[in-house]
């Protein structure tokens, strides 16, 4: 009995030791290892989200963990492009949408535009417009398809249908639409902004939209100045409490994905891993060399939609092989390993590198990606961020389709100059589009020693000598195309081309290979090419725990 009652005591105190050591774990995050003060106390001093977990999967998207894998290895080369030679690469963890944009979640974009900015209104016009999809690209001149230049974008019977006429340019702006809406929702959600706030700049009762660059770099600019009274619950008295990147509750921003991380995601190499290592290759995004269905449910059909023959785009009737002679329906096949849908067939989809034949992987084998370009925030006379409040920048792509560039309320953004790049060994300039391939100095001609700033290059001796098509407004405003006849051209190759990855319907089987790369200019739009939105991932490179925590003993 004696021995029993000990045992109880015993257990209480170390039952209490264990409350004891989590309530002081608990407080000690709270206290700065560097100096030993309050975080987050009330009285003032350093403020930061203590209590951040890990990033949250915002919506559309799926958490693709990272790795190593085989970029460009291709088992067929038909074509002899010689342009997907093999490299090794690593991929940083990331999110990317589970399926390709619908028709019914771009109209949702379109609605917003014309809603905020009606075209009817003479300084909105061309922002509305500049971002409809193509209907015409449906179009052929011995093919009877005016249904679907009438009815695939609008009609019901198509919302969960991938958006095609999108070009590449238009796709980037959708992303960046995307990214603050979902910013807007998160802040009100966390009490930033009131209850329905969005909707109120939505239907005019408040002049102005949300920004995320805006919000983040003068907060007060936000809704036209009038963020103020459309303060949430974590507002203070007649202090106005603004979110910051260090409060952890505004994603990244959502953007096409790299071909990189295309590319890997579609192989989804994660359901072959034993170990350390991949068992064999994959040639297609699902196991096996063949594209039907060896199991017993479904046999024999095809297991993504593309074109199987010359005139045949979807089997038999009363027998599709794939269930559709143009885009299909959103999940109608099986998701790879990693739950990602259509990352072979039914539309081709854009990604954000500028195309050159060659991967540059002496120079970067982690996060490979060729287009970018640094920019920073414009600093106005008055020392502060530049806002551009009712200020639309239009830019004329060379087919004479116009697009806003900046929309009322947007940051203005400069590319960066010598004082971001004087004496830096990872970049010199702000285009690096042609790094080390096609830009002047990686050709023969390179003067290095010339210190004439700014010459023109002969076009014979460029590397790239792409078409130069034009176009220009004169002086009634009407549109001025100039087309490029020359003769002397030997490449579509230039910093306005883009990568797009995945067969379509249009393609036969050759191109469901993830690994096979074409490219288009950016401001061209078609028929069987769509998108997918990805996100960078924020913190641990895993969301699954380890039994046992590197570097500390397990419990």
């Amino acid at each position: 009995m004696k021995k029993q009652f000990i045992k109880v005591v015993l257990s209480t105190l170390v039952v209490a030791v264990s409350i004891s050591s989590c309530k002081k774990t608990s407080s000690s995050k709270n206290v700065s290892r560097a100096t030993g003060w309050k975080i987050n106390a009330k009285e003032g001093g350093f403020q930061y989200n203590s209590d951040f977990k890990e990033q949250e999967t915002a919506p559309g998207l799926v958490f693709i963990e990272g790795g190593t894998f085989t970029k460009g290895k291709v088992q067929d080369d038909v074509m002899h492009d010689w342009n997907n030679t093999p490299t090794s690469q690593h991929v940083q963890s990331f999110y990317m949408d589970e399926t390709e944009v619908t028709n019914v979640m771009y109209l949702e974009y379109l609605d917003y535009l014309k809603s905020v900015y009606p075209p009817e209104n003479p300084k909105y016009a061309n922002i509305y417009t500049g971002a409809l999809p193509d209907t015409l690209v449906w179009r052929n001149r011995l093919g009877f398809n005016e249904t679907m230049t009438n009815n695939y974008l609008r009609h019901p019977a198509y919302a969960e249908y991938p958006v095609v006429g999108v070009n590449w340019v238009q796709a980037v702006q959708f992303a960046e639409w995307r990214t603050d809406r979902v910013n807007e929702s998160m802040l009100e959600r966390e009490g930033y902004l009131a209850k329905d706030a969005k909707y109120q700049a939505l239907s005019g009762e408040v002049e102005g939209t949300f920004s995320t660059e805006a919000y983040l770099n003068r907060p007060e600019s936000v809704y036209n100045g009038q963020i103020d009274s459309l303060q949430g619950k974590k507002k203070k008295d007649s202090v106005s409490t603004f979110a910051k990147r260090s409060s952890g509750v505004i994603t990244p921003e959502y953007r096409l994905p790299t071909e990189t991380e295309w590319e890997y995601a579609a192989q989804a190499l994660s359901g072959s891993r034993e170990y350390n290592n991949y068992r064999g290759r994959k040639k297609y995004p699902w196991e096996g060399d063949y594209t039907r269905n060896g199991q017993r449910v479904g046999r024999g059909d095809q297991l993504a939609n593309f074109k199987q023959g010359k005139g045949d785009y979807g089997g038999i009737a009363g027998w599709s092989d794939d269930g559709a002679d143009i885009t299909a329906e959103v999940k109608s096949y099986k998701p790879n390993d990693l739950g990602l849908y259509d990352m072979a067939g039914n539309v081709a989809e854009w990604v954000a590198d500028v195309y050159r034949p060659i991967v540059d992987d002496e120079i970067s084998d982690f996060n490979y990606y060729r287009g970018n370009i640094y920019m920073k925030t414009a600093i106005g006379e008055d020392g502060k961020v530049n806002v551009l409040r009712d200020s639309i920048v239009y830019d004329t792509l060379p087919n004479g389709k116009i697009v806003a560039v900046n929309l009322p309320g947007e940051i203005a953004m400069v590319p960066v100059d010598e004082n971001e790049t004087y004496l830096r060994t990872n970049f010199s300039t702000s285009d690096n589009r042609s790094y080390r391939d096609g830009e002047p100095g990686s050709s023969r001609f390179y003067d290095r020693f010339n210190d004439e700033d700014g010459e023109e290059i002969d076009d014979n001796k460029r590397v790239y000598n792409s078409p130069k098509h034009s176009v220009e407004k004169d002086s009634l405003g009407n549109l001025v195309r100039e087309y490029d006849k020359s003769n002397n051209r030997t490449t579509l190759i230039n910093d306005e081309v883009r990568v797009f990855k995945g067969g379509s319907w249009r393609d036969r089987a050759y191109w469901l290979d993830p690994a096979q790369r074409r490219y288009l200019p950016q401001y061209m739009a078609t028929d069987y090419i769509g998108f997918r939105c990805a996100m960078s991932r924020v913190g641990s490179k895993s969301k699954t725990k380890n039994k046992t925590v590197r570097g500390k003993k397990a419990k």
